[in-house]
């Protein structure tokens, strides 16, 4: 148990689309990740995707409904089984909570990203 410093975590790499854990929290990962540009298109069949936006601003795409922008300090948590997909135009830095095991590319036709631990 001790203090993370996130602000830290975040400057130990400069990879897109490449999350970090930093903690653990009961059955799953709490992560940070940079991204710019735009993710596939996916969904989690069985799980929520949460994001918390730390610095920066992010759109969350979805198929069926209406764009979200979020900006630092906002959250959102997509429900399982919706189609979505997150982009940015100019670098962001995301807080991410995913249950370990969970491949952050859902059922999109990419490579899930490995998660190292920082």
């Amino acid at each position: 148990m001790g203090t993370i410093n996130l602000a830290e975590k975040l400057a130990r790499f400069t990879t897109h689309w490449d999350p970090h854990v930093v903690a653990d929290y009961n059955d799953n990962d709490v992560m940070v990740v940079k991204f710019q540009g735009e993710f596939p298109f996916h969904k989690h069949d069985t799980t929520d995707d949460f994001f918390l936006v730390l610095e920066g601003e992010m759109v969350m795409e979805f198929e069926d409904r209406p764009n979200q922008t979020l900006r630092a300090g906002e959250m959102i948590v997509v429900p399982q089984g919706v189609v979505h997909r997150p982009r940015a135009e100019q670098e962001v830095s995301v807080l991410l909570i995913e249950p370990k095991g969970e491949p952050n590319s859902g059922d999109a036709d990419r490579e899930p990203a490995p998660k190292p631990r920082i």
